[in-house]
């Protein structure tokens, strides 16, 4: 069994110092969900600050168990799952993102 959350393989687990994905990434999301009416695009600008991540491998998985994979980063991989939905037959707002999306925030 493959483990839901992985630690970032670009991560060092000897040097914790220094190894977070931090900054603003761009996030691809996908036409029609509910992430995409809400920021009203394609693409969007977000923050991160983690070490962890969906694993790659079991994404197939989640999805055929209901998860819907919405928004992808759009670095080399493609592989890194930045938002997730349940549809809304199954819940009316259930949205999670990897993200930190009240870093851009301003009083």
């Amino acid at each position: 069994v493959e483990d839901a959350v992985i630690f970032m393989p670009e991560g060092d687990r000897e040097r914790m110092g220094g190894t977070m994905r931090l900054g603003a990434r761009e996030t691809i999301l996908k036409e029609g969900s509910v992430a995409h009416r809400v920021y009203g695009t394609d693409k969007v600008m977000e923050r991160h600050r983690h070490r962890y991540e969906v694993n790659p491998a079991i994404v197939p998985d989640l999805e055929a168990a209901g998860l819907c994979f919405v928004g992808r980063n759009t670095d080399e991989s493609g592989e890194r799952m930045e938002v997730i939905e349940l549809d809304e037959t199954v819940h009316p707002y259930f949205v999670a993102a990897q993200f930190h999306p009240e870093f851009t925030s301003r009083p």
